[in-house]
């Protein structure tokens, strides 16, 4: 399936007063491939409280933010699933719907347009080939699908048809197109192309239903009955979904479903089922009172202005530059909730530092990270840090403490960020990025560091912790440090 699909890309509508407030506030949109069905209650008062932090925002090309990953427990591709036939009917015809093994899918897929209602799946759909790969707001899983006809007279069977499809099944906050996750709503889509076929089996037409279980609503449903015919000819059906986890701290996960219908003049209708559990919605992000949805599982990014804050920037650039995690995407941090663990890391490194007047003290990695002293490892110290009694050094082996100035008053770095990035709970992706401003736009000369959350900490020997920042910062923003 290396070959892309071109598509048309249908464009959904939202409220005018929305997309107003979303284009005078987000400098770094996404065309739009698609738009909620409903108005978003709140967007646009949202969007205008968020206005001054995401003028200064852009997307980076980051290494491994713009690539999909594999949903970390799969160990392999899907293997094929079992064969489900109805029983005959009074003239012995019956049908068989069976999910078949990645290998037996074709190399390119169809380049036929989609309908009108669909949404063109990203390129990397075609590599999810029996494996679910995910970024923060899109899930995609492909499979393959064959219904059998058969015939039985007088005790034998016989096949008179088989059509061979490829199935997408893609999933995406409707946040994505728009670098902004603060949406409550999510679509669950789904594509089948007949690439084979022969016998009364291509005759078939598929129509689809679509539900959920868990926290949420079905806002709307659209896959009307379609033939499978011609050949390489795209079929789908897209559904939205709203979060009932609305609420200040709830948290909601929804798993959707599309069941589909064949059906065969002279043939029973078959049904066979496809879902998808894999976005998280939430109110409970520090910070911010609205509500999104993500895949947690994927890291997500915030960013720092280096230029309100440059001792904490300078600090974490030379913390990860010694080896310590969360430099990288592969190599990331993650957040723990645990209170006790979250002031043991931060009464260890810096407990015992000075009191000095416009100076504060913190750590990295952050209190709220898993990777902090609670976990092990020895405080160490770069030069000039005015941290007394300990080692400075500028290796992977230790941990660092850091005086920095107070920064100015105002909103923390992580809130203005919260609009880029995504929801994070316990155990999610993270990353974030230091970055330097112009005026009103980005500084072309800006040098990022950014630090990447992730889903687990990597197995193997101990890091050491660098202690940055100032207390500001831990105390008012790292409440929730994994910000939309």
């Amino acid at each position: 399936m290396s070959q892309r699909r071109e598509r048309s890309r249908a464009i959904r509508l939202i409220p005018t007063a929305v997309i107003a407030a979303l284009l005078a506030t987000v400098t770094a949109i996404v065309p739009a491939e698609a738009a909620s069905p409903a108005a978003i209650q709140d967007t646009a008062v949202q969007a205008q409280n968020d206005g001054g932090a995401q003028e200064q925002l852009r997307s980076y090309a980051t290494s491994g933010s713009d690539r999909p990953t594999a949903k970390p427990e799969q160990k392999q591709a899907l293997a094929a699933a079992p064969e489900t036939c109805t029983e005959p009917n009074a003239e012995g015809t019956s049908v068989c719907v069976q999910e078949t093994k990645p290998a037996d899918l074709p190399e390119h897929l169809a380049q036929n347009s989609l309908g009108a209602q669909a949404v063109d799946p990203p390129q990397w759909c075609e590599d999810a080939n029996g494996i679910i790969l995910g970024t923060r707001t899109q899930i995609c899983l492909v499979t393959g699908l064959t219904y059998t006809t058969t015939r039985t007279v007088n005790g034998t069977t016989t096949v008179t048809g088989e059509a061979d499809m490829v199935v997408i099944n893609y999933s995406y906050s409707y946040s994505y197109s728009y670098s902004y996750t603060g949406l409550p709503t999510f679509a669950h889509q789904l594509e089948l192309s007949m690439y084979g076929g022969w016998g009364d089996a291509q005759k078939a037409s598929v129509d689809g239903q679509a539900t959920l279980s868990g926290s949420c609503t079905l806002e709307s449903s659209s896959f009307p009955a379609q033939p499978l015919l011609p050949l390489n000819s795209w079929r789908s059906g897209e559904a939205f979904f709203d979060t009932t986890a609305t609420a200040a701290g709830a948290i909601g996960n929804c798993a959707t479903y599309w069941y589909l219908t064949f059906t065969n003049a002279g043939y029973p209708a078959a049904v066979t089922s496809y879902d998808l559990n894999e976005f998280r919605c939430d109110n409970a992000t520090a910070g911010r009172a609205t509500v999104g949805c993500v895949v947690p599982w994927y890291a997500s990014e915030l960013v720092y202005s280096s230029a309100s804050y440059p001792s904490l920037a300078s600090h974490v650039q030379r913390a990860q530059a010694s080896g310590l995690p969360g430099a990288t995407f592969a190599n990331p941090l993650t957040r723990t909730e645990d209170d006790t663990i979250i002031n043991t890391n931060r009464q260890m490194a810096c407990g015992d530092a000075p009191s000095i007047t416009g100076l504060s003290c913190d750590e990295y990695p952050i209190a709220r990270s898993r990777e902090g002293l609670s976990s092990g490892g020895t405080r160490r110290t770069f030069d000039r840090c005015q941290i007394p009694n300990v080692s400075a050094v500028r290796n992977s082996s230790h941990v660092s403490d850091l005086l920095l100035s107070h920064r100015p008053q105002g909103e923390a770095p992580e809130r203005s960020a919260a609009n880029h990035a995504a929801t994070v709970s316990e155990g999610d992706g993270k990353r974030c990025s230091f970055v330097t401003f112009g005026t009103g736009s980005l500084d072309q000369s800006a040098v990022l560091t950014r630090i990447w959350w992730g889903v687990s900490r990597p197995s193997g020997a101990r890091d050491p912790v660098y202690t940055f920042a100032d207390h500001e910062l831990d105390d008012r923003a790292r409440s929730g440090p994994a910000t939309r």
